[in-house]
């Protein structure tokens, strides 16, 4: 019998479809999978050669609750290299990915009932997390027309004595949107009336921008929230590690206490061969991530401009991280030549996936609709091929 708290939580819609897209391509179906959020390039061989030189070494045993001292110093060197922002050992944690930072911090600060501020669209984890936490997650919509940017007025209107959290993502998954240094003032402004609310910043794709921007976290802007703020990252996509599993982050030595408690009854170390490549890749050369940006700006620009071509869809231009978020209201309504009705972003990425063998997610996954999003951490052909499919399986609606 499930526990109450996992009443309408399940595995996330993202990986469901791209299982079932998985599953129709082992078939022999020509699926072209667009929903998961991985890069497709390789880890750099300097952190593969670190972590097999790691094993040689025999550093194949538990390491430090939270992060091995040799960890936590390159994280360390990293805040002050990539974002002058400066801090102790016992100011970091590290954790079996960036999600586990994230459930870590919930559970050590969420009583039942504690709401956390998550503007929409967002990642579709957070809510889920929240709610597993005990807590309550306050959704903000905030739509293309606002740049998917939460506002100092939203956020004023939706604070109450039960806030704890405000959870800001940039650049935004599933948006690509950031925030600027101005945007991060007018809401610290906000939360310098409400000091019982803290902020948590995910800054996991800090590395992947647009258009020659800078990447500003909300302690560049905001150094008064010091000690109540979060800061989170982790390898997995700069650095195209999703699968050695290594976040990490920066806050209140109090609070990272916490959480190391946390993370002793659940994984207790993150891997020791993770760690040893995590520390390769953050002290190593970091030219490439310049480089990989470069590559998926020329695909976002490619996709953007197609699916701007399809009549029905409209796609803002992401600043950053490797997905569009398309709005397809213009195909609600429409019919299928098979009579089925696309009544819903759902349906229309369900038609996609059908029809024109073409994994997206639909926007109601991110808590925004009528939207989808696909990810273009893929190749250029694929991309095109892709794009191609789906503007001819949107012309046969009617």
């Amino acid at each position: 019998m499930p526990a109450h708290r996992m009443r309408g939580i399940g595995v996330s819609l993202i990986l469901e479809i791209g299982a079932r897209a998985a599953q129709l391509k082992r078939a022999g179906r020509p699926v072209i999978i667009l929903g998961a959020g991985e890069p497709d390039f390789d880890t750099p061989e300097h952190v593969k050669r670190a972590a097999t030189a790691a094993m040689d070494r025999g550093e194949t045993k538990y390491t430090a609750l939270d992060g091995s001292p040799a960890m936590k110093q390159a994280v360390i060197t990293k805040f002050s290299r990539d974002n002058d922002l400066h801090f102790a050992a016992d100011e970091i944690t590290v954790a079996s990915g960036a999600k586990q930072i994230l459930f870590n911090a919930m559970m050590a600060s969420l009583n039942q009932g504690d709401e956390v501020i998550i503007p929409t669209p967002c990642w579709t984890s957070y809510l889920d997390i929240v709610r597993i936490a005990g807590g309550t997650a306050v959704t903000l919509p905030c739509d293309d027309s606002a740049g998917f940017r939460l506002n100092a007025a939203q956020l004023e209107a939706a604070i109450t004595p039960r806030t704890r959290w405000l959870l800001l993502n940039s650049p935004s998954n599933p948006t690509g949107a950031i925030y600027s240094a101005e945007d991060y003032r007018e809401l610290s402004a906000v939360l310098q009336r409400h000091p019982h609310v803290w902020l948590m910043a995910d800054d996991m794709y800090e590395h992947i921008l647009y258009d020659g921007r800078h990447f500003v976290s909300p302690l560049n802007a905001c150094p008064e929230l010091r000690e109540r703020c979060l800061t989170i990252n982790g390898v997995s996509k700069a650095y195209a590690m999703t699968g050695w599993r290594i976040g990490y982050a920066a806050g209140p030595a109090a609070l990272i206490k916490t959480m190391a408690a946390v993370q002793s009854q659940s994984t207790s170390c993150p891997s020791s061969i993770s760690q040893a490549a995590a520390i390769a890749a953050l002290e190593g050369p970091q030219d490439l991530l310049a480089e990989r940006a470069a590559s998926f700006q020329k695909r976002r620009d490619l996709v953007v401009a197609a699916l701007n071509d399809i009549d029905g869809l409209s796609c803002r231009i992401p600043e950053g991280a490797f997905y569009t978020f398309a709005n397809c209201a213009g195909v609600i309504g429409r019919t299928a030549p098979d009579g089925t009705l696309i009544d819903s972003d759902t349906s229309y990425c369900r038609w996609l996936l059908d029809h024109a063998d073409v994994a997206v997610v639909p926007g109601s996954a991110f808590g925004q609709s009528p939207y989808f999003r696909i990810s273009y951490a893929t190749s250029q052909s694929e991309l095109t091929e892709a794009l191609g499919r789906i503007a001819r399986a949107t012309a046969e609606l009617r």
